[in-house]
């Protein structure tokens, strides 16, 4: 009888460690997450994202996050073109709503960060830019974003608004390829994000009034057609969190306004 009960009891107390893990698991919000998440973002994003990447697959070991970093209107094309992906995150609604009027969103996105131009210039500012104006001078080197790229339809919103011409010295498909002309001597300056230039090293950032009139919305969405929706959403949720609006604060980019 006494061995009996021993057994009946073990059994029980063996029965309730498995509910109880069962209940855990279904209250742990990484479950259900792991494989691979592929995450096609706007280049102004590569130092963050790839930090909130590492952040992620240290949460929730098992999972990979694999980052495609290029112009948003280069993603969004990709993206309706059939790209395998399972988030996008882009640098404007525009670029944004190629991808929603595809219908290749999973729902409506979510703003995640804004960000504004600065001019940039090499360290010490040899050419003494001190706003929109001095890029049109006379032999001023100036490197711009293509137009269709959001930080180009953003510099033509700012220089609009300054009532400024220049004619550019290149034309490049994302922040990076501008910012990149810059740091190889190739221009004087560049119209870049804020948080490209503090992320570089060897240059300097000039502020100018009319970037406020040019600030740029950055939507993330997780798409219809993904291949891992769970981990896709986990990771949505990850980068929107208070952590993760602090990797991105602490780059220079600014908070929406429903924070």
């Amino acid at each position: 009888m006494t061995a009996r009960w021993i057994r009946a009891a073990l059994a029980g107390v063996t029965a309730l460690a498995l509910s109880l893990t069962g209940c855990g698991a279904g209250a742990d919000s990484t479950a259900g997450t792991g494989g691979t998440v592929t995450v096609f973002a706007a280049a102004s994003l590569t130092e963050t994202f790839t930090k909130l990447g590492r952040d992620f697959e240290a949460a929730h070991p098992g999972t990979r996050v694999v980052l495609n970093f290029a112009g948003s209107s280069a993603l969004a094309t990709q993206i309706t073109q059939g790209a395998p992906a399972d988030v996008f995150a882009a640098a404007s609604p525009a670029t944004m709503k190629t991808v929603t009027d595809a219908g290749d969103a999973a729902g409506p996105p979510a703003v995640l960060v804004r960000n504004q131009l600065v001019i940039a210039v090499p360290e010490g500012n040899p050419d003494r830019v001190g706003g929109l104006a001095d890029l049109a001078r006379p032999g001023v080197k100036v490197a711009l974003c293509a137009e269709q790229v959001p930080c180009g339809a953003a510099a033509k919103s700012a220089l609009a608004a300054a009532g400024v011409r220049l004619t550019p010295a290149t034309l490049e498909q994302d922040v990076k390829g501008a910012l990149s002309k810059v740091t190889l001597g190739e221009v004087d300056a560049a119209l870049v994000y804020r948080t490209d230039v503090r992320a570089a090293a060897g240059l300097a950032a000039v502020e100018f009034p009319e970037s406020a009139r040019a600030v740029n919305d950055y939507p993330i969405v997780v798409l219809k057609h993904a291949a891992n929706p769970d981990g896709a959403r986990a990771f949505v949720e990850h980068v929107r969190s208070d952590a993760g609006l602090a990797v991105l604060t602490a780059a220079g980019f600014q908070a929406p306004p429903s924070r």
